[in-house]
């Protein structure tokens, strides 16, 4: 009897524990694992805007599958539709090519897209903090800025390419305003004496009346506190209207010259949630406590895209999309699918927060593990250690503090890579949100 075939798409959090998970647990005649992933790499996003500020380097951030992973079967590419009753995926390779791959067990872990709203110009003009390529053209782009500033005469120029604005008040957004504020204040001190660091400008937007709302409001303020001394200037209850290739505006009615927009308000589930024809909460694939998604034999959905029910708070709602859920769910679905193949009961996902952590660069950060408030160094500290043990591999882990303690010590070049060469890196050129196929379109090629 053939072993059951267990698929896993995305190589997030979710998706690379469970299958280390399953490697652990199963012996190699247990079980065939494919796990299907555009890149070879597991992205550690919590650390992007360090890539993004020339911190570390974009490699530290991206450990290698293969030295995390040895049974399991890596197909390149990305999974465009699901066809649950023949059980079938549909993947598109990075070559072009579009293969059918049948499974067994289905693990749904594709993750999130940056949420993009209709909003004349987005598309176009923003930039988002989503993969390691974005971060790494976002700091080419900020740099460019600074270059092309000192460069030119106009004084309109000038001021346009020296006001950078950041929408989303969340982890991602701050962390990004906070990090590439530290970038050009030093860059321009160090470099440029051509350009007032006075002139540097930086917003931060958000529609939420406070900044870090799962922080706490103390935690939020010192955070509010510790950006505004540094020039950050924050708007609240704030959006934006329109954007252009010069200018901002924001729904306050405020015109900000500028060409720079970072878009990181929020997230949205994996449009390939779509193709299945299941249930979802809010564009979440609606699962069952161990992850099985009601009505489809033999598939399951956890991390970003996925909804699944919050035990540890027990109020109806559902676990946040966060890097710790997916993570703690991966290695929970290894035991869940375990459980399955040996004729065991499976268990309920329950897990409570352990805290959240948010480094703003240098000295200053906010951390609240287990329920205690600490900021400035006590907060970095507890800040930059979870994320080394969150990394994967040693290698990661060594690359990463070797990175940290290169750049407190020799400080950065501030060098453009080249990556803008022909293209602006906005997120048109990296969300690719309409690539997957309908629940027809699926359905039609499956049966041809």
């Amino acid at each position: 009897m053939d072993a059951p075939k267990i698929v896993i798409v995305g190589a997030g959090f979710a998706g690379v524990e469970a299958a280390r998970g399953l490697e652990r647990i199963l012996a190699p005649g247990d079980a065939r694992i494919t796990l299907v992933s555009p890149t070879d790499y597991q992205l550690y996003l919590p650390l992007l805007p360090h890539v993004a500020a020339g911190v570390i380097t974009p490699q530290s951030v991206a450990p290698s599958l293969r030295r995390i992973l040895h049974r399991t079967v890596l197909v390149p590419g990305g999974v465009i539709g699901v066809d649950p009753g023949a059980k079938v995926c549909v993947v598109r390779k990075i070559t072009g090519d579009v293969v059918d791959l049948s499974y067994d067990y289905l693990l749904l872990t594709p993750g999130s897209v940056t949420r993009a709203f209709d909003i004349p110009g987005l598309l176009d003009e923003a930039r988002g903090m989503k993969t390691l390529a974005q971060a790494v053209y976002l700091r080419d782009h900020v740099i460019a800025q600074l270059d092309l500033a000192a460069a030119t005469s106009d004084e309109d120029e000038r001021a346009a390419r020296l006001q950078f604005v950041v929408v989303g008040g969340g982890y991602a957004g701050t962390e990004t305003a906070a990090c590439l504020q530290r970038l050009t204040t030093a860059a321009a001190k160090r470099y440029h004496p051509r350009i007032d660091p006075r002139l540097i400008n930086w917003h931060l937007v958000d529609l939420a009346p406070k900044l870090l709302p799962e922080l706490g409001d103390k935690l939020g303020r010192s955070a509010l506190r510790m950006l505004s001394e540094r020039g950050v200037q924050i708007s609240l209850e704030t959006s934006v209207a329109s954007v252009t290739e010069d200018k901002v505006t924001l729904t306050d009615g405020r015109v900000l010259p500028s060409r720079t927009l970072v878009w990181t308000a929020g997230v949205a589930a994996s449009p390939l949630v779509d193709s299945l024809g299941a249930e979802t909460v809010r564009g979440r694939i609606a699962t069952e406590p161990d992850f099985r998604v009601p009505g489809l034999d033999g598939v399951f959905a956890l991390g970003d895209a996925a909804a699944v029910p919050d035990l540890a708070k027990g109020d109806g709602s559902y676990c946040p999309p966060t890097a710790q859920h997916a993570a703690r769910q991966g290695r929970h679905a290894a035991k869940t699918l375990t459980a399955l193949l040996r004729g065991e009961p499976t268990t309920p996902y329950k897990h409570k927060d352990l805290g959240l952590v948010v480094d703003l660069g240098g000295h200053d950060a906010v951390s609240k593990p287990l329920g205690i408030g600490l900021k400035g160094v006590p907060a970095q500290v507890v800040a930059r250690g979870y994320h080394l043990y969150a990394l994967r591999t040693g290698a990661a882990r060594f690359r990463t503090s070797a990175n940290w303690l290169l750049n407190a010590v020799a400080g950065d070049d501030f060098v453009r890579t080249g990556f803008l060469a022909d293209k602006k890196g906005t997120l048109r050129d990296f969300e690719k949100t309409d690539v997957c196929l309908t629940p027809q379109e699926v359905a039609a090629r499956t049966r041809a």
